[in-house]
């Protein structure tokens, strides 16, 4: 029993990175994403990569993994700026399909079969691959991502990123950046994401695509919006919540997806600003007019 609430904490711990990383994109700058997976898959994937083939330390697989997300991040960040809502929705949508089918047909990532024997995390000669010793690690990557998360969005920065997200003209004609700002926060958000996808597949030792497609995708959404959009608590709570809810769904696992989109439908009817959220925050396209 001990085993398996350290293995559901260790998974709460990288779905904390992810929802925080998301919730920067939509909560606090008001941007709508809807691939956000496909970070967390290239983090993995070059994660593996480098460790497995090339031989890095996992220090430097990580980062190799935040910056190739990073990378992706921006390279989708620059077209999409003039883009809002729905569209850039649909767009980021589109781009986690497009990487989800690299993933599939990558002779280098595995192809269907995905990539094993990935090794684990070891620093200084100390192994990672005790379950609480792994634990320890993920801790200390999410609390850095916290930090790093809080002082952002406290600082003059965060507060731009907010204008940003209540009246894009209005912080424009203010003197924001906002093109710089949308960008930067995409990248930061997906390097994050990397983070998280570097800690799954050195934890796991096994990806394959199937682990960051669109599923995943919503499963990180619903997190945000339950918590709260624009809540670093709400994001942390959202992802709690959501990493135990499938084991109390175990008997009933092929209407998981069912529950999630209920889920998802029923907190935007009811509470769109989530359970921590701040203000009437919710996803634009989809909400109803208050």
């Amino acid at each position: 029993m001990t085993a398996y609430l350290l293995h559901l904490a260790i998974l709460a711990g990288i779905y904390i990175i992810l929802t925080v990383s998301l919730n920067l994109i939509i909560g606090y700058a008001g941007q709508i994403s809807l691939g956000h997976a496909a970070f967390f898959g290239v983090g993995a994937y070059v994660s593996a990569l480098m460790a497995r083939q090339g031989h890095f330390p996992f220090p430097l697989a990580a980062l190799g993994a935040m910056l190739a997300a990073a990378g992706c991040g921006l390279a989708l960040g620059l077209p999409t700026l003039r883009l809002k809502e729905d569209y850039l929705a649909i767009v980021t949508l589109g781009f986690g399909v497009i990487l989800d089918l690299v993933f599939l047909n990558l002779e280098i990532t595995g192809g269907p079969e995905g990539l094993a024997g990935i090794p684990s995390p070891s620093l200084f000669g100390l192994s990672f691959r005790p379950a609480g010793r792994y634990l320890v690690l993920v801790a200390v990557a999410v609390a850095l991502v916290l930090i790093l998360t809080w002082r952002l969005v406290e600082s003059y920065h965060g507060r731009a990123l907010r204008a940003i997200r209540d009246d894009e003209t209005t912080a424009q004609v203010m003197g924001i950046n906002t093109p710089a700002y949308k960008v930067a926060v995409f990248t930061l958000a997906a390097a994050l994401a990397g983070l998280a996808g570097s800690l799954y597949a050195h934890y796991i030792t096994f990806i394959n695509p199937e682990s960051f497609g669109l599923h995943t995708s919503i499963l990180i959404l619903t997190m945000v919006v339950l918590g709260g959009m624009g809540s670093m608590t709400g994001a942390v709570l959202g992802a709690v919540i959501l990493t135990a809810l499938p084991e109390m769904l175990r008997q009933f696992q092929s209407y998981q997806d069912l529950v999630y989109g209920a889920l998802l439908v029923g907190l935007l009817i009811l509470r769109p600003e989530g359970l921590l959220g701040r203000g009437k925050l919710s996803l634009k396209f989809l909400q109803r007019e208050s």
